[in-house]
């Protein structure tokens, strides 16, 4: 669970570990997952990237009675990130997307010290000091030191592990496995993950 990529779904783990009941196996990862939260951290500096994501299935695939009207984000569900360059990262779940919303995350995650926060163009982070943007929508993706490849190479790890693992998450636990990748990420280099985790939990 710690040291794949991807993770591994709990089905698997029930298979491994001969447990008595798939439910069983599901209720100790979400258990290891709350472990692994971290409320507590230090704020980030230097060039920090920040930018949100949406989890759930494209619209297009669901049944009609439970397609959502609009595009992009429509019906999943928002995650708000961001990521110290050669640091780590702090993601958390957020009902919008919204100016005030982005704005409490980013004073809880980083640093006022801050060198330069790097976003793309959204308009929800448009008051922010310290602020860089690339033009997605224009095809520009790197302006001098400003672009979000970091944060979105984590993005990927996140969703690559959804898709992959667990196929679907439910609203209720996303912010378990958001936990999970995020403690994956931010202990990569760490040579005892495995202990490191035992012991939180």
């Amino acid at each position: 669970m710690l040291t794949s990529k991807k993770s591994i779904a709990a089905l698997q783990v029930h298979r491994m570990f001969g447990f008595g009941s798939y439910s069983t196996a599901h209720y100790m990862r979400h258990r290891i997952r709350a472990g692994l939260a971290k409320p507590e951290f230090r704020k980030l500096m230097g060039i920090v990237e920040v930018d949100e994501t949406y989890i759930g299935g494209k619209n297009r695939n669901r049944h009609g009675d439970k397609r959502t009207p609009g595009t992009g984000g429509e019906g999943k569900d928002t995650v708000v990130g961001a990521v110290e360059r050669k640091g780590i990262v702090v993601a958390r779940v957020i009902v919008h997307a919204d100016t005030d919303t982005l704005n409490s995350f980013i004073r809880e995650a980083i640093s006022e010290k801050v060198s330069l926060i790097a976003t793309d163009e959204y308009p929800g982070y448009c008051k922010l000091k310290k602020h860089g943007t690339v033009r997605h929508s224009a095809g520009q993706y790197v302006n001098g030191a400003v672009h979000t490849q970091t944060i979105d190479g984590f993005w990927s790890l996140l969703k690559r592990g959804i898709m992959g693992s667990f196929h679907k998450v439910s609203r209720k636990y996303l912010p378990l496995y958001v936990a999970e990748f995020e403690w994956r990420y931010n202990d990569r280099d760490n040579a005892d993950i495995f202990g490191a985790a035992i012991a939180r939990c």
